[in-house]
């Protein structure tokens, strides 16, 4: 997903979580609030919550207050600076001005926008919409091809576009081609394929089909796996 948080950023924020998570249990007291919806068992100290963010971004903001508590804790040395990131491939951040396609699951259980499953795939999809056509079997957290030849199609609106996918078996590998308003990639190629749109899905993880340069704009995507036995999971935009 993507989103642009390096290694180093993540390694922080996990290791300062639980120094946090006793430190407010220590610095609890009857002028703070409880965070929003938690309550304390019975018998229990309660949990006092200096800050909160639900959800991706605001890691700057975030990274302050982990800085601030690990220093009123008495941690010695707690740096001032903010971890640096210098991300890139996936890693980069979201373009965030133009992204206006939410990632989307494609199993039952959770997917949206879902428009048809047909021998035919539309020609022009809406915002946002997906389609099938081939053999796909659909499970409640994933779609699977049963035959090679299928293809999944949709209309998003971002610079990147990402697949989470991977062979169904072991050890083994699909390939697949991505198109983009029909036509081969070019120099909006992912790095997980050519500038043919040719990649090979070797295990399961996410994969970078699509980063286009500007202008951002409506785009249809279509991935059609050369071979059976693909799995596909989720779509993520950044």
């Amino acid at each position: 997903m993507t989103r642009a948080m390096t290694q180093d950023r993540r390694r922080f924020l996990a290791t300062a979580a639980a120094t946090i998570a006793g430190l407010e249990l220590a610095m609890s007291s009857s002028t703070k609030p409880l965070l929003h919806g938690m309550t304390a068992p019975t018998g229990e100290l309660p949990v006092y919550g200096r800050h909160h963010h639900f959800g991706e971004g605001e890691y700057e903001p975030s990274e302050r207050v982990i800085q601030q508590l690990l220093t009123e804790a008495g941690t010695q040395s707690v740096s001032r600076e903010l971890v640096s990131v210098d991300a890139g491939g996936v890693e980069a951040a979201a373009d965030w001005g133009s992204l206006a396609s939410p990632e989307n699951y494609l199993g039952s259980e959770r997917s949206e926008n879902f428009a048809g499953r047909a021998d035919g795939v539309p020609t022009r999809l809406r915002l946002n919409q997906w389609a099938l056509s081939g053999d796909w079997t659909v499970d409640r957290g994933a779609i699977l091809l049963n035959k090679a030849n299928g293809r999944i199609v949709y209309r998003f609106h971002a610079r990147d576009l990402h697949l989470v996918m991977g062979p169904a078996a072991r050890g083994a590998s699909v390939r697949f081609r991505v198109l983009i308003d029909g036509q081969a990639p070019g120099a909006a190629h992912g790095i997980d394929v050519d500038e043919q749109g040719n990649g090979t899905a070797t295990k399961q993880r996410l994969y970078q089909l699509i980063r286009q340069p500007k202008p951002i704009a409506d785009r249809q995507f279509e991935i059609e796996f050369v071979d059976a036995g693909v799995g596909a999971f989720a779509f993520t935009f950044g």
